[in-house]
């Protein structure tokens, strides 16, 4: 009888030992799954993560020869309509027109209410072809195609031609990001809206994307996807194919890429990169919500062989930094483009399209930029 409590009281302990060695393992066993479930939904999570980060818009613009004062507006324009956010340009450009950005933008800064830093970077072309690659269609075009391998520590750009103009929100543009699925590495808009004169459907010598072949004057670039994709090494083996086959030089490789590889590539709707090809025979592109992202290409700025085009370059060009948008852009522009020298014109005739994103963000009485 005396051996019994001993008994009772070491099994008792032998119990309860084996009791917190279970629920021990058991909390160790949920952890574990708990950080591999995590661990699986962190790896999903980034990597269809296509939304680059909100608080800054990143612009690429690439400026050679004569084309500084048109550059300097596209980016005039991008600080307009970039108050929302904060925003970083990345301007390359030769060594000899470095310096006069940098001092431009540098007194925008201190005038502009938009937040914005930059920089300005040199040219860079792949050793060996370099020469070629400088001259491909325009002077230093062919540059946006490298820009994976050049800004690697930027994850997505907004790729911007010089002959273009923000005439609404900049973050309108950039929230398709948000629409890329798992495999879109880019997004581009369409070359032509109408068969009947497309050009790469009826001229092209190469593959070219869908229908009608896309136009590269505007262009979303997740830089971290097409690194992933290993966009560089299929540029020198393209351009060696094709060579003496393309026409629109950077835009053309882009195309026969897309061609080969569609699902790479989201396509947005045409009043994001709106030409003169739009409106200049008959209205073509839609644009519900106005025109959003005006390309004057083939020199239509500085022409006036449609003139709503010129006329809003010029306004732009003309208003001062740090005052009042409504006064002195959105209201001279409104009476402009009422004038009968546009009205007459086909793009003219659709006036109240460019006027829209301008009279729907900057309202009479409120004032934006009042320096007071």
């Amino acid at each position: 009888m005396r051996l019994k409590k001993p008994i009772v009281y070491i099994l008792t302990v032998f119990s309860l030992c084996l009791i917190l060695m279970y629920i021990k393992n058991r909390h160790v066993e949920i952890d574990s799954e708990t950080t591999k479930k995590n661990a699986v939904q962190t790896t999903v999570s980034n990597s269809n993560n296509t939304v680059p980060n909100s608080a800054e818009i990143v612009i690429v613009v690439v400026s050679c020869g004569m084309r500084q004062q048109e550059t300097l507006n596209l980016l005039k324009s991008a600080i307009i309509f970039g108050f929302e956010h904060r925003l970083k340009f990345v301007l390359m450009t030769e060594d000899n027109l470095m310096a006069g950005f940098r001092e431009k933008l540098e007194d925008w800064s201190s005038i502009a209410k938009t937040k914005f830093t930059f920089e300005v970077l040199p040219l860079i072309f792949p050793k060996g072809n370099e020469a070629e690659w400088r001259t491909l269609f325009k002077p230093c075009a062919a540059q946006r195609l490298f820009l994976p391998a050049i800004l690697t520590d930027v994850d997505s750009v907004l790729y911007l031609d010089t002959d273009t103009l923000f005439v609404s929100p900049v973050g309108d543009v950039w929230k398709y990001f948000r629409d890329f699925n798992a495999t879109q590495i880019a997004a581009l808009s369409p070359e032509h809206e109408d068969a009947n004169v497309g050009w790469y459907n009826r001229f092209s010598r190469h593959p070219y994307y869908g229908k009608l072949g896309v136009n590269s004057g505007v262009m979303l670039m997740n830089l971290t996807r097409m690194r992933e994709f290993k966009w560089n090494l299929y540029m020198l083996p393209l351009y060696k194919e094709y060579k003496l086959k393309i026409t629109w030089g950077d835009q053309d490789l882009i195309n026969i890429l897309f061609a080969y590889y569609p699902d790479k590539l989201y396509v947005f709707p045409c009043q994001f990169n709106y030409r003169p090809d739009h409106c200049m025979y008959m209205s073509v592109c839609d644009a519900p919500n106005g025109i959003q992202i005006l390309h004057g290409n083939r020199g239509y700025f500085h022409s006036e062989k449609q003139p709503v085009f010129s006329t809003i370059y010029r306004l732009i060009e003309e208003y001062q930094l740090g005052t009042d948008v409504y006064r002195n852009l959105v209201a001279p522009l409104e009476s402009a483009l009422s004038s009968e020298d546009i009205q007459h014109t086909t793009c003219g005739k659709i006036s109240d399209k460019f006027l829209k994103m301008f009279k729907q963000t900057f309202k009479e009485n409120i004032f934006y930029y009042d320096s007071s």
